[in-house]
């Protein structure tokens, strides 16, 4: 990946397929129109959304509906999310996807969607730790469910994402799979805000970039043991880190990787004999460039 400064004057070309990310939202009930201005420098900058999580205050159906209008009004591209635990709050998350499906969103949880040629997996994740500090599943009940939830979520990521047959694979979650992007929050609750059991699976399916949420005040890139780079596309960390700029992530990827990895597109491309093999593929990245 190659790093760029978040240079507003760098126009999308033909080249490259951009993807911009930001997470926790947080939409209310009076929350009506408050983002509309991102969302429409994202659908001018951008070709495809990534929301990882924490999309409402409280978890309720109102809220996701305020959302939906504000994304029906301004995001004409395609859109991909998954919940976070905020939306679990009322109980009302299979509400919440309805209302966000039936409003055009990819809402993933364990599931995976191919869009122009790039493969998004997505799932929420959950807590547990990272490295030595891992929780275990030992000793009470309460214990061993709790250890169990946070491997479910990494199996189904690992599912997820053996679905996809694409070039380049951007995982979705809303707890942080590495420490590093948490760096910044009060140690104490480090073991809340993620999971190493999520990093397994992105580096056996060789994940291009994983965005995630929920950490607001944690950092905004890190990466996991093998180098695939993570980014924490809270809105908060993005307005806090780059005040200046429009509070949302940008991951281009070439379009010749598209073509060379998109299983439509290359059957297309070999009935086209004048077609040229692509270049080897990269993917780099700005914030809200």
């Amino acid at each position: 990946m190659e790093a760029r400064l978040n240079d507003q004057s760098h126009m999308p070309t033909r080249d490259t397929i951009r993807i911009a990310a930001v997470s926790d939202v947080h939409y209310g009930k009076q929350s009506q129109g408050v983002l509309q201005s991102l969302f429409s420098q994202i659908a001018e900058r951008a070709d495809v959304l990534l929301m990882p999580g924490d999309l409402t205050d409280y978890g309720l159906a109102e809220e996701a509906r305020v959302l939906a209008r504000d994304l029906t009004a301004c995001v004409k591209i395609p859109i991909v999310a998954v919940l976070g635990n905020h939306d679990f709050e009322s109980d009302q998350q299979d509400e919440i996807v309805r209302i966000l499906s039936d409003a055009g969103v990819h809402m993933l949880d364990g599931d995976s969607v191919e869009l122009q040629g790039v493969g998004f997996a997505g799932v929420k994740g959950f807590a547990g730790g990272f490295g030595r500090g891992t929780l275990g599943p030992w000793g009470e009940k309460a214990i061993k469910a709790f250890v169990q939830e946070s491997v479910n979520e990494a199996l189904k990521l690992e599912s997820a994402l053996a679905r996809l047959k694409t070039t380049h694979r951007i995982a979705v979650l809303h707890y942080a799979p590495v420490q590093d992007t948490v760096l910044g929050e009060p140690v104490e609750i480090f073991p809340w805000l993620g999971s190493s059991r999520l990093e397994e699976p992105l580096t056996r399916y060789q994940v291009s970039a994983v965005v995630h949420g929920h950490a607001h005040r944690g950092a905004p890139e890190g990466k996991t043991t093998t180098g695939i780079p993570v980014y924490n596309v809270a809105i908060q960390v993005l307005r806090a880190t780059y005040p200046d700029q429009p509070a949302f992530r940008i991951i281009e990827v070439p379009r010749e990787a598209i073509v060379a990895g998109s299983i439509e597109d290359r059957r297309a491309r070999e009935r086209r004999s004048t077609d040229r093999e692509p270049p080897a593929s990269r993917v780099a990245d700005a914030p809200g460039a």
